[in-house]
């Protein structure tokens, strides 16, 4: 019995591995049977696991919202305030592009929820997760003292909805974020010795 659920656990996993390359490949209606197919396990393992496209869905906006929650507290402590936060927003701004239609389809596809629940919860966790930072930054005067969490946040969705249906959405979020961010932190220009 232990090797079943040690194998389930594997099952879960690659699934969940799987899931996040197609999503970020095709979107958030990547086929669920391309999914199992690739992750070697048949469409009653993936329903087994995962009953409906939404349950799918969701455990990988959970994953990555986890994954970046945890980037942010790894992150507090850094030397550079804002070289952590910078890393921690493109980290954002990379899930965002590449996760199309992710957020959309969970609110979308579950009417008997409250429409808003999925993104509010990720909205709130990654605004708990990145407010020290930004407070850091701010404090180190590396970030304007008016720039918020939460206008940043917006910025990533903004750039991720606009680079949606480009060819290659990471990259041109990333060119945006970078255009932006040195708006709002500029690099600190080093002083140059002439003694």
């Amino acid at each position: 019995m232990p090797a079943q659920r040690a194998d389930a656990r594997r099952n879960y996993a690659r699934l969940l591995a799987v899931a996040e390359q197609e999503i970020a490949a095709h979107g958030a209606d990547a086929s669920l049977e391309q999914i199992g197919r690739i992750a070697g396990v048949g469409s009653a393992t993936v329903r087994r696991h995962f009953p409906s496209r939404h349950a799918l869905l969701d455990a990988v906006f959970r994953g990555l919202i986890e994954t970046l929650c945890d980037q942010a507290r790894a992150l507090r402590d850094a030397a550079d305030a804002r070289a952590a936060l910078l890393e921690w927003l493109n980290s954002v701004n990379g899930y965002a592009a590449t996760m199309r239609g992710l957020a959309m389809t969970l609110t979308g596809d579950c009417p008997s929820e409250p429409t808003e629940a999925h993104g509010h919860c990720a909205s709130t966790q990654l605004t708990h997760a990145g407010e020290p930072l930004v407070r850091r930054a701010v404090t180190d005067g590396a970030v304007a003292p008016d720039v918020t969490i939460d206008d940043l946040l917006g910025l990533i969705t903004g750039i991720a909805l606009a680079m949606e249906h480009h060819p290659d959405p990471a990259a041109d979020a990333k060119r945006l974020l970078d255009l932006a961010l040195a708006g709002i932190s500029p690099a600190p220009r080093r002083t140059v010795s002439t003694g």
